[in-house]
């Protein structure tokens, strides 16, 4: 039990349903993580909470699980090399601890799924890569005029 004295539901707003982000690729942070241990026991994995940082989403959240320890070898190279492309797209290839890929910007690319177990839809992240420095243009030559202001 929890004591929730001095708690008004009727002076705070209800957090209203959220459907599962669309399909996309989204600007985003990690703002925790944690290592979990599995159902079985006999494993761990890293779960990631990202925060969404622009757009119509911005400060929805997304989760990220690695299986970094598990008895399927398969799920631990799996994992490995999802992290290793997530660590490559914030630019830290050799953490020590999981809060050095902490608010840094990346691209996470989102694709909706549909859950085994309930049938609902949610959201798998499917791909991480560099967030792109906006580089300021040039115009290109053929969209200059060829005459100077002053001529014109």
């Amino acid at each position: 039990m929890a004591d929730l004295t001095g708690f008004d539901a009727n002076k705070v707003e209800p957090v209203p349903d959220r459907d599962p982000l669309p399909e996309g690729t989204y600007v985003a942070v990690i703002v925790d993580s944690e290592m979990k241990s599995t159902k079985s026991g006999t494993g761990s994995f890293l779960e990631l909470k990202m925060s969404v940082l622009d757009g119509p989403h911005q400060g929805r959240s997304l989760w990220a699980r690695f299986n970094l320890q598990n008895s399927n070898p398969t799920a631990v190279q799996i994992a490995q090399a999802e992290l290793g492309s997530l660590c490559r797209a914030v630019g830290v290839l050799q953490p020590r601890d999981s809060v050095e890929l902490h608010n840094l910007p990346l691209l996470v690319t989102v694709k909706c799924k549909r859950r085994k177990d309930d049938g609902t839809i949610s959201n798998e992240i499917r791909g991480y890569a560099p967030r792109a420095a906006p580089v300021a243009q040039a115009p290109q030559a053929s969209t200059m005029p060829s005459t100077p202001p002053w001529r014109r």
